[in-house]
């Protein structure tokens, strides 16, 4: 009996190591990405939204996300004004971080929302538009920030 309950907890054990591989295997193809986009292989206005509020966060994208998920021409924007955080609009960090409803325009190919943060010590925010590619078939990235006026 001992050997026969081993045998399928062995079993059960593998069943399920193999559908977790197969699950981080399905994750990680480039199928699984493009299942959640629309049928036309552009990301989702809800899409591009999570995506925001992941890569800002409460309080600004960390290095990672600064290196892996932010285009190279928007590096070199970042590049080029050392002492001003590009990505933030801003010259240190904020308290909190607020994603706005998301646009997408298909002809443009973008998506893009307004950021508001807002910074302690102070009621004012300032408010700012991050774009993103909206062709599904490329790892979601932040194309561009165009900076706006203090509220």
């Amino acid at each position: 009996m001992l050997r026969t309950l081993r045998r399928s907890t062995a079993l059960a054990g593998g069943c399920v190591a193999a559908l977790g591989l197969g699950l981080v295997l399905a994750a990680g193809s480039p199928a699984a990405a493009s299942a959640q986009t629309d049928p036309n292989g552009r990301y989702t206005a809800e899409e591009i939204h999570h995506f925001l509020e992941g890569f800002y966060g409460n309080h600004g994208p960390t290095a990672w996300e600064r290196k892996h998920l932010v285009s190279d021409q928007l590096k070199e924007k970042a590049a080029e004004n050392p002492g001003f955080d590009v990505l933030l609009c801003a010259q240190n960090t904020p308290r909190d971080i607020e994603v706005g409803a998301v646009t997408t325009a298909q002809s443009a190919r973008v998506g893009w929302a307004t950021i508001t943060t807002t910074w302690d010590g102070s009621p004012q925010t300032a408010s700012f538009t991050a774009y993103v590619d909206l062709d599904g078939s490329k790892p979601m990235k932040l194309l561009n920030v165009e900076c706006g006026i203090e509220g």
